[in-house]
């Protein structure tokens, strides 16, 4: 069966995902020192919200990606949040490879902040410039279905609603990642960190 996701003028046919949700799928779910064992081993996609933000701004009057002024940012709690997300990683030893972001400014920041850089990508936002009616969620879809470089770990830090539109309920939360397994054509969530979630991998790792 498949569900129709509409994004903007289109109307997008994914199949498999009439009845998904991105909760860990129970037949791939790690959790503790196995979790951080996997994302040791790579082959692992890190998919973050953006962190916290700003709500008293929005982008109505955006005119483009690097046009900063006129979106929502990062708050000051949301930029330390990004860096302290980046010192557990590090800590973790989890072999980060390619990070891509949302050419955003906040989900620019963000990667940048976590992990000293980002490349900005149109397949992460779903759509080119600010042209919200030929969004496309696909290349997206099709990304986290695709193993990052052997023996690493990618990460994209993007919006809570293209994951949604392609994986299902419950909502990202600012900060929060969901832990991606590629599986051929598809792809399964087997673990969500919230964003205070960290210190308890550390932990489990000892």
């Amino acid at each position: 069966m498949a569900i129709v996701v509409a994004c903007g003028g289109w109307a997008l046919s994914l199949p498999g995902r009439a009845e998904r949700v991105s909760s860990p799928d129970p037949a791939h779910a790690l959790d503790g020192a196995a979790l951080v064992r996997a994302l040791r081993a790579g082959g692992l996609t890190l998919y973050f919200r953006h962190t916290a933000t700003d709500f008293s701004r929005n982008d109505a009057k955006m005119t483009s990606h690097e046009d900063c002024a006129t979106q929502r940012l990062l708050s000051d709690s949301g930029r330390a949040q990004a860096r302290v997300i980046g010192e557990h990683v590090r800590a973790l030893s989890i072999p980060v490879g390619e990070v891509l972001a949302s050419p955003f400014c906040r989900t620019m920041d963000t990667g940048r902040l976590m992990f000293g850089r980002a490349t900005a990508a149109v397949s992460v936002r779903g759509y080119v410039g600010t042209d919200t009616s030929r969004t496309d969620y696909r290349a997206l879809d099709t990304l986290l279905a695709t193993p990052p470089a052997a023996g690493t770990v990618r990460a994209i830090t993007g919006h809570g609603n293209p994951f949604r539109a392609i994986g299902g309920p419950p909502h990202l939360a600012e900060g929060e990642a969901a832990v991606i397994k590629p599986l051929g054509s598809r792809w399964v969530v087997v673990a969500r960190i919230a964003p205070d979630g960290w210190n308890a991998l550390a932990t489990a790792a000892r």
